[in-house]
C-alpha cells in the first residue's frame, strides 16, 4: 500500500479515517472529490457522519456532484450538514433539504470552481479527495472522476487524501488536467475536438498541504442501470427517427456531432438504440460515461467519449477497470468546469439530451422541483449543455403514475430552462422541433406531437380559450397552475 505513495516524506502522514476525520472542525467548509457517485470519499466523510451522531459539528459541503454508497444520507441524518452543493440525489438529505434543515444551493456544474476561484464563495478549509496514487512530485493521480478536485487541491489550506488501492495504478493517463486562468487574463480552451487533451496527467498539490493519508479498496457505488422499457424506448425511437431525418435533409451527417446525454435510464435507452442504428463513428463530450458509452465503444459505434466522471455498474466497471488498456485511448476525464464549460459547448457543436421532470405548452422546463417547491435532484449541467448547445433536447415521458400525472402542462411549476434554450422536446407520444417558431405555434406543435391522450383536450381547450384573450404568450393565470393544484387536493391532475 505505501508503495502507492511515491514522495517519500508523505508516508509519515498515513492515519486512519477517524484520526484524519478530526482535521475537520464545526463550520468548517470541505471539499470532497466524486462527481455523480464516481472517484468520492469512501472511508473520511462516513467517519465525520459517526462522529457527528456524538459531537456538534457542521459543515458545508462541496463537492463535484453526487456521492455514493448513501454518504449524503448518512451525514444528513447525523445532523454534520449546514449547507450543501452544488448537486445531490440521496432521498434522505433530499428530505431534510425540503424541510429547511439543510440549505442547498443547487448549482450549474461549470460554475461551483469559478466561484471560488473568483472568490465569490468562501474559502475551502479543508478538502478531501480519493486518488490512485501519490506521484514522486506530490501531484496526485484522481480515480473515476476528476470532477472539481483540482480546485480543491489548489485552493484548499489543508488536504486529506484518500488513496483507493481498488483502483489500478495505469489509471494514470485517463485524465486530462487543465485550470483556466483566472480573470482577467483566461486565455482561450484550445479545445476544437472531444479526443483534444490539452493538459497533464495528475492534478497538481503542494506537499505541504497535506495533513493526512487514509487507505481504502472500495470500490464505487454501482450505477443504477434501468433496461430501457416501453416508454423509454419509444423516445428513443423518436430521437434517433428525428436525427435520420436531420441527416436526410444535409443538416448533420451519418456522425452526427459530438452527445452529451444526461444519467438515468433514458438516456441510457437512446445511446442504446445508437447501437442498431446507421450511425457510425460517434463521439461524446458530456460530463458522466455510463454503461451505455462503453457497450457503443465495443460495438464500434462510439470512437471517442470525454467527461468528468465514469459512472457505470459492477459488471462494466469490471470490464473497463480490468481492461483499460482496451479502453484507455477511446475516453478522458476532465476538470467540471472544462468539461460543462459553455464556450466549448457552443465551439463543438454538442448535440444535449437531458431529462425534465416537466414542461410547458411553450417550451419551457422545470428540471428540479415537484410541485414548484420541493426538489428533487438539482440542475446539475443540463443547463451549461441546454443554452449552449447545437441541439437543446429535453425528454420525459408524456404522463406517469397510471395517467394521474402530465408532464405537460398549461405553465411549469418551477422554471429551470427556458423556452429560449429548448429546441426538441420528445415524451413517449411523439416529437416537437420548436425551432423557428413563435410561442403560439410552438404551443400547438406541442400538443399535437407530445401530450398524452388523456390531457390533450383539456390542454387544447386552455391554449384556444388564451389564444382569444390574446397575447404574444397566451395565458389564463387563474388556471395556469390547476393540475398542479388539483393533484394535491385530489391526486391527480385529471378533470372529475
Amino acid at each position: 500500500m505505501l508503495e502507492r505513495i511515491r514522495l517519500e516524506r508523505l508516508k509519515e502522514k498515513v492515519t486512519t479515517a477517524e484520526e484524519a476525520v478530526k482535521l475537520i472542525e464545526d463550520g468548517m467548509v470541505v471539499g470532497s472529490s466524486g462527481f455523480t457517485k464516481a472517484g468520492d470519499s469512501k472511508v473520511v466523510l462516513p467517519a465525520l457522519a459517526e462522529r457527528a451522531k456524538t459531537e456538534n459539528i457542521k459543515i458545508t459541503l462541496m463537492t463535484g456532484a453526487s456521492l455514493g454508497h448513501g454518504t449524503d444520507g448518512k451525514l444528513a441524518e447525523a445532523g454534520a450538514l449546514k449547507k450543501r452543493m452544488p448537486f445531490q440525489v440521496d432521498p434522505v438529505l433530499r428530505s431534510k433539504i425540503n424541510s429547511g434543515e439543510v440549505l442547498f444551493i443547487d448549482q450549474h456544474l461549470s460554475e461551483s470552481a469559478e466561484l471560488l476561484h473568483n472568490k465569490n464563495l468562501p474559502n475551502v478549509d479543508i478538502a478531501v479527495i480519493e486518488v490512485a496514487y501519490i506521484d514522486r512530485d506530490g501531484s496526485i493521480v484522481p480515480t473515476t472522476s476528476v470532477g472539481n478536485s483540482v480546485t480543491f487541491a489548489a485552493l484548499a489550506k489543508k488536504v486529506i487524501l484518500e488513496v483507493n488501492s481498488s483502483i489500478p495504478e495505469d489509471v494514470y493517463g485517463i485524465h486530462d488536467i487543465y485550470q483556466a486562468e483566472d480573470y482577467p487574463h483566461r486565455n482561450v480552451i484550445p479545445i476544437v475536438a472531444p479526443w483534444n487533451k490539452i493538459g497533464r496527467k495528475t492534478i497538481p498539490l503542494n506537499p505541504d498541504k497535506v495533513a493526512a493519508i487514509v487507505f481504502t479498496d472500495k470500490h464505487d457505488s454501482p450505477a443504477d442501470i434501468a433496461e430501457p422499457d416501453e416508454k423509454t424506448s419509444a423516445i428513443a425511437k423518436h430521437i434517433l427517427e428525428f436525427f435520420e431525418e436531420e441527416v436526410r435533409l444535409g443538416h448533420l451527417t451519418d456522425r452526427l456531432l459530438p452527445i452529451q446525454a444526461g444519467i438515468g435510464k433514458v438516456a441510457n435507452a437512446v445511446l442504446t438504440g445508437f447501437k442498431h442504428s446507421n450511425f457510425y463513428d460517434l463521439t461524446m463530450f458530456s460530463e458522466v460515461l455510463q454503461d451505455s458509452t462503453f457497450d457503443l465503444i465495443d460495438a464500434g459505434k462510439l470512437s471517442f467519449a470525454s467527461a468528468s466522471s465514469v459512472t457505470v455498474s459492477a459488471e462494466c466497471y469490471d470490464r473497463v477497470f480490468g481492461n483499460l488498456q482496451r479502453y484507455r485511448d477511446k475516453f478522458v476525464l476532465r476538470p467540471q468546469n472544462i468539461s460543462n464549460t459553455p464556450g466549448l459547448i457552443r465551439r463543438l457543436g454538442i448535440i444535449a439530451i437531458n431529462t425534465a421532470i416537466e414542461f410547458d405548452i411553450y417550451g419551457n422546463v422545470n428540471s428540479t422541483h415537484l410541485g414548484g417547491t420541493k426538489i428533487m435532484n438539482g440542475i446539475g449541467g443540463s443547463g451549461d449543455f441546454a443554452r449552449n448547445a447545437y441541439l437543446s433536447v429535453f425528454v420525459t415521458q408524456a404522463a406517469s403514475k397510471e395517467n394521474k400525472i402530465s408532464h405537460i402542462l398549461p405553465m411549469v411549476s418551477h422554471t429551470d430552462h427556458t423556452e429560449h434554450d429548448v429546441d426538441i422536446l420528445v415524451t413517449d407520444i411523439g416529437l416537437a422541433d420548436l425551432r423557428g417558431l413563435a410561442p403560439r405555434e410552438r404551443a400547438q406543435k406541442i400538443i399535437d406531437n407530445c401530450v398524452h391522450p388523456d390531457y390533450k383536450e383539456e390542454l387544447q381547450s386552455y391554449f384556444d380559450r388564451a389564444r382569444e384573450r390574446g397575447g404574444h404568450t397566451p395565458h389564463l393565470l387563474e388556471e395556469a397552475f390547476s393540475w398542479h393544484i388539483r393533484f394535491n387536493e385530489t391526486g391527480s391532475m385529471k378533470k372529475a
